[in-house]
């Protein structure tokens, strides 16, 4: 058996980056943008007002009094130039009119009307200003973002960068497989010695929410020639994902197809020791377990990283935390075991605790976990109140 760390190795290594494309703006929310984007202008692209007010020139003080001589609005900007006596009725967002260095607050003036034209008067205690927003206050033309997963704040963001068009890559295929003669679809009418096919579909929510497209492929039944005509559907896949199969029984088919190069099969983990990874044919190819809970955990461990390194992740590893523990913990056996736990807040500090029962075919108390609780192998007792590493859920 190989660690946790050997297998992610080794999965990652299988998940090259794919190749990239160009996708409208309004089309790449949540997509990893896997290339610089470029501001085509200022922003903002001049000097523009903060506030509803008056534009005038130099540093006037109360009493003071403007002759109002025109007006700028958002997309309207005053043609004029601001001179000594005079003011620009002006308002959020519009631009700053040449000659004007200040604006006044509207609240912080009484106005006039004719017969000699509109006149402010600054009141005592007005504000200070200026409440001008300089060109290039938030960036500036040729500054970059940087690739990421685009997140609707970042869109907005490449919007006013003036681009209408993002370079992302392109989004994993992912074939899923469940195997066994046990399983039925949702909806179906097992026979008592069958059971629901309930991973694919969170293994499938999964893939998506990270970026990439998962394919529901039929049950491959427990004979060669039909896991083989199943797998053949997956031919154009970016990754292949079979569940179940990958253990050492007689009715265990997946670890024996033709085509298979294996990269480890098995590791010291706890849920999930029947595991393999390779290439099928060429594709990348991981096996996860049956067992639901098992399957579920190896998809957080190990197939979404395979996903985030298609997409170019520079990072596709889990992201472990930590937490304070909140109960007494035996020490931990011979293989790395990711506990169901429940993370909550105690004066403002993140506690973990797990659940009682950790048996692998409880897909209840997957339901009710937020966190996995990571003990490493041969992990020493834990007393309530240590610093223990956990990866959310």
């Amino acid at each position: 058996m190989i660690s946790v760390e050997e297998a992610l190795g080794h999965c990652i290594a299988l998940s090259a980056p794919l190749p990239s494309e160009s996708v409208p703006l309004a089309s790449a929310a949540g997509r990893w943008m896997c290339a610089p984007a470029v501001a085509r202008r200022d922003q903002p692209p001049f000097a523009a007002s903060a506030m509803d007010g008056y534009a005038v020139q130099g540093n006037p003080g109360p009493g003071d009094s403007f002759s109002v001589i025109g007006e700028a609005g958002a997309g309207h900007a005053f043609a004029g130039t601001v001179g000594p006596g005079e003011a620009v009725r002006i308002f959020t967002g519009a631009p700053i009119p040449e000659g004007a260095t200040r604006v006044i607050i509207q609240e912080d003036v009484d106005r006039d009307g004719p017969p000699d034209g509109p006149r402010i008067t600054l009141r005592p205690g007005s504000d200070k200003g200026p409440h001008i927003r300089p060109q290039g206050q938030d960036f500036r033309a040729r500054d970059s973002l940087p690739p990421r997963r685009l997140r609707p704040a970042d869109l907005a963001l490449l919007a006013a960068m003036n681009i209408p068009t993002v370079t992302v890559t392109r989004r994993p295929v992912v074939a899923l497989v469940a195997t066994g003669d046990e399983l039925v679809m949702p909806g179906e009418d097992p026979r008592p010695d069958q059971i629901i096919a309930s991973n694919s579909f969170a293994l499938k929510a999964m893939v998506e929410a990270e970026g990439g497209e998962a394919r529901l492929l039929p049950i491959a039944r427990d004979t060669e020639a039909e896991l083989a005509t199943v797998l053949s559907l997956a031919s154009d896949a970016d990754l292949i994902v079979t569940i179940g199969g990958a253990s050492v029984g007689d009715h265990d088919l997946v670890g024996r197809v033709a085509g298979l190069d294996h990269a480890f099969w098995k590791l010291a983990l706890r849920p999930g020791k029947p595991l393999m990874a390779g290439r099928l044919n060429g594709v990348a190819m991981l096996g996860l377990p049956g067992n639901p809970v098992s399957a579920i955990i190896c998809g957080h461990l190990f197939l979404l990283p395979m996903v985030r390194a298609m997409l170019g992740q520079p990072d596709p590893a889990p992201q472990p935390r930590a937490a304070r523990l909140a109960l007494d913990l035996p020490a931990n056996g011979p293989r790395a075991h990711y506990m169901r736990a429940r993370l909550t807040l105690a004066d403002g500090l993140p506690v973990i605790t797990p659940f009682d029962r950790q048996d692998s075919a409880l897909l209840s108390i997957l339901g009710e976990a937020n966190a996995l609780l990571i003990r490493p192998v041969n992990d020493g007792p834990r007393a309530a109140g240590e610093t223990v590493p956990f990866l959310a859920l």
